[in-house]
């Protein structure tokens, strides 16, 4: 297998239901919506007032949770489900969330978007003061924390957990009592509050709960903790006040562009990023192409700005999945074909200016831009809609090492080249933090977690310092 789309991946969506009859079919349908942030594996653990019911499986939301019958397994009136993409931890059954543990005070559900920067060191520990694991994941060590806690209440118990993780998170939990939501000091992760009725959801994003006609209420700020039961909804925050530092790749790429954040629509941002591209650099071109689909607002802004027409130069095909087995290097090659195709008629003797939001290592662009080329068109310029990735994540974002980096070992000329473009710009991190509203970025205390451009990472990050790569531990293999 290899995989045809050179893209940085989230790794989780998390959504819960408090209160509802269908608690369960909601949140089928929440997952649905979030399934953008991760594809490997779907998951939903219902509680009827007596058990708690749960249901997993590898693949999309739509192969398994569409199914009458997997429905009627998940009784009850609180259910938490979650999509996944492994970062730590690799594509196995055991990893599926939520994970589900048997605790003093009773069942308890957890689901998790983000990573732990201390999650092996945590793991570690806990293994020689006798934890079990039965997951690769880093949210297992999350669960034994809140298990050992000494404290009565489970909201004190988590608080307890809270204090000795790092890094960035969104929790959903959900106990016999209460569905629990909770957001990392920083809010690096996005995490929603709504209500249908008098039931309450927690979203990784508000776009899930537009598909269940839900109300967004707000976002759930920087380390908070909701506890949703049948009394009502309490607040909690056992951190100091720190300034939130959402990550901006939820703006550039991950979020869907119908979700809103910050108080405005994710599409709406991506527009502005587009304009402000082609604000900083004027190119005489005939025809604006986005590589589809993250491409295409930012390349409404430009079109905008620039008075440049817009057009899908680019068909893609939409059915085609992230990952496929090819028998022979020749069909190898034909793996970007299967997702995309020139539109041959409009890019024929034109000046291209294509736009996307990030290049990661280049493999895609490459193929891309040959695309083009082929397509016979006269000159191929490339525009990106963010700074260029010169520094790994380790905040739940699947990111390859600094080394493959393609912006990381290259300087502009140098991809240029490599990429057989007649140029090639990206938007300057002060375009970046206009468009989001801002006059400029503040150095001393950046407004957004943007580490993958600047190097400024916003937590101690205790695996890596110790020599841990999360992504490659032999602790977490799978044999």
């Amino acid at each position: 297998m290899i995989n045809v789309d050179d893209r940085i991946r989230d790794k989780c969506g998390v959504f819960g239901v408090f209160g509802h009859e269908d608690a369960s079919a909601l949140t089928a349908l929440g997952l649905h919506a979030l399934q953008h942030r991760g594809q490997e594996s779907a998951g939903i653990v219902s509680f009827d007032g007596k058990n708690f019911n749960n249901q997993l499986n590898l693949g999309l939301v739509g192969d398994y949770f569409t199914k009458e019958r997997v429905i009627k397994r998940l009784p009850g009136y609180a259910a938490l489900g979650h999509v996944r993409y492994s970062t730590t931890g690799k594509t196995l059954f055991k990893n599926i969330q939520p994970l589900f543990a048997d605790l003093q005070g009773g069942g308890l559900a957890c689901s998790h978007n983000g990573n732990l920067t201390n999650g092996i060191e945590l793991r570690k520990r806990l293994i020689r003061e006798g934890s079990i694991f039965q997951s690769t994941s880093d949210t297992e060590a999350f669960i034994h924390l809140i298990s050992k806690s000494k404290e009565k209440t489970i909201v004190k118990k988590i608080i307890d957990a809270l204090y000795e993780i790092k890094g960035a998170y969104s929790f959903g939990l959900l106990t016999n009592k209460k569905l629990i939501g909770i957001r990392d000091p920083l809010g690096i992760r996005p995490l929603v509050l709504g209500s249908l009725g008098k039931a309450k959801i927690i979203s990784s994003e508000t776009c899930a709960l537009d598909i269940i006609g839900a109300k967004f209420i707000r976002e759930i700020k920087c380390g908070e903790i909701i506890a949703i039961d049948k009394d009502g909804m309490k607040s909690y925050n056992p951190f100091p006040n720190s300034k939130e530092r959402p990550c901006i790749f939820e703006y550039i790429y991950f979020a869907r562009p119908d979700s809103i954040m910050s108080g405005n629509s994710v599409y709406e941002y991506r527009k502005r990023m587009g304009k402000e591209l082609a604000k900083e650099y004027k190119t005489d071109g005939d025809i604006i192409i986005p590589v589809p689909d993250s491409g295409v607002p930012a390349a409404l802004g430009y079109s905008i700005q620039s008075k440049i027409p817009f057009d899908l130069g680019i068909i893609r095909n939409h059915y085609v999945g992230r990952t496929f087995i090819e028998p022979t290097q020749k069909i190898r090659q034909l793996g970007i074909k299967l997702k995309h195709n020139p539109n041959k008629k409009l890019i024929k003797g034109k000046k291209v200016i294509l736009i996307d939001d990030s290049i990661v290592r280049g493999t895609t662009a490459i193929k891309i831009v040959e695309m083009v080329r082929e397509a016979e068109a006269l000159e191929v310029h490339m525009r990106v809609s963010s700074p260029p990735i010169k520094f790994p994540d380790y905040y739940g974002i699947d990111t390859p090492k600094k080394e493959e980096l393609l912006a990381a070992n290259n300087s502009i000329k140098e991809m240029e080249k490599k990429l057989k473009l007649d140029s090639l710009h990206f938007l300057s991190i002060e375009g970046l933090y206009k468009s989001m509203g801002l006059i400029k970025r503040n150095s001393v205390s950046p407004q957004f977690t943007d580490h993958c451009f600047s190097g400024d990472y916003p937590t101690e990050l205790t695996d890596k310092n110790e020599g841990i790569l999360s992504s490659q531990l032999s602790l977490l293999s799978d044999n």
